[in-house]
């Protein structure tokens, strides 16, 4: 006699499986980090249970699950979104755009750039354009690396008519750099940003640096060495983020903010910038 099949995993047990394998927990460890039961959190997996809204909300924070994936977990429970998405435009993210704005001008005459999760530019100093500056006109640099499309950190910086001529240690860098950004696809899921999938079709790019070593960790401060003719700047990057994000724009924003690594990058700088006039 044959068994009947059993029934497909609901979508938000599925979803909920996904985070937990993904951060790599039992459900035993799980059920203690969420204060539920392991026979409810088996349930809800395998479908037998559906969640409250204030369960999914629970167990994502438990997972410590992106506030846009967040979402998506409300979403297949069949409940509506819980967290906004606003652009920076928008009046009640003024505050916000007021804060990074006056972040990136404090810290000229350095370059700093904010970027989203898909690593699109949203916005940068004037110190930015001024390096760009040393390699072309920027808004020519732009076009030739992200076309029409938004201006992206790593379209810029792998693309061959963007600044990766002038990255002199891009060998070093860019390895790291492709690491970086698939761990943080893993840890919001999987899903990796759209310029990545450029990237790493770029045939001329070695195989072996889309995959990180299993183990290996970026070293603690990884310079940036650009360089034109006789010309050359080192730098190092510090990246930071919301504390306490309230909306999925404020969680997925980054600042980075470029320091010189000697004291003829920080005197190039100050030029570029005309302080040092």
């Amino acid at each position: 006699m044959r068994t009947a099949p059993l029934p497909a995993p609901a979508p938000f047990g599925a979803l909920l499986r996904g985070w937990r394998t993904t951060r790599r927990l039992s459900q035993l460890e799980l059920a203690l980090a969420s204060m539920v039961s392991q026979r409810h959190l088996s349930f809800l997996e395998s479908g037998r249970a559906r969640p409250s809204r204030q369960m999914v909300l629970q167990l994502a924070e438990a997972l410590e699950v992106p506030l846009r994936e967040r979402n998506d977990l409300l979403a297949a429970a069949g409940f509506a979104a819980h967290y906004r998405e606003r652009t920076l435009d928008d009046a009640a993210m003024a505050p916000v755009h007021e804060a990074l704005r006056r972040m990136l001008e404090h810290h000229e005459p350095y370059p700093a750039v904010v970027v989203d999760r898909a690593y699109d530019l949203r916005l940068a100093n004037r110190a930015f354009d001024a390096l760009l500056g040393l390699f072309g006109a920027p808004d020519a640099l732009w076009q030739a690396c992200c076309g029409d499309g938004p201006r992206n950190l790593l379209a810029l910086t792998f693309h061959a008519a963007g600044a990766r001529p002038f990255i002199r240690n891009f060998d070093e860098l860019a390895p790291v750099m492709l690491a970086r950004v698939q761990r943080e696809a893993l840890a919001h899921g999987g899903t990796p940003p759209p310029a990545l999938a450029a990237v790493l079709a770029d045939e001329t790019l070695p195989r072996h640096w889309q995959q990180a070593m299993p183990g290996s960790l970026p070293p603690p401060v990884l310079p940036l060495v650009l360089g034109r003719d006789a010309v050359e700047l080192r730098l190092f990057s510090v990246i930071s983020t919301f504390g306490t994000p309230c909306d999925v724009t404020t969680d997925e924003i980054r600042v980075e903010a470029f320091f010189p690594a000697d004291a003829a990058s920080e005197t190039l700088l100050a030029t570029l910038a005309g302080h040092g006039e």
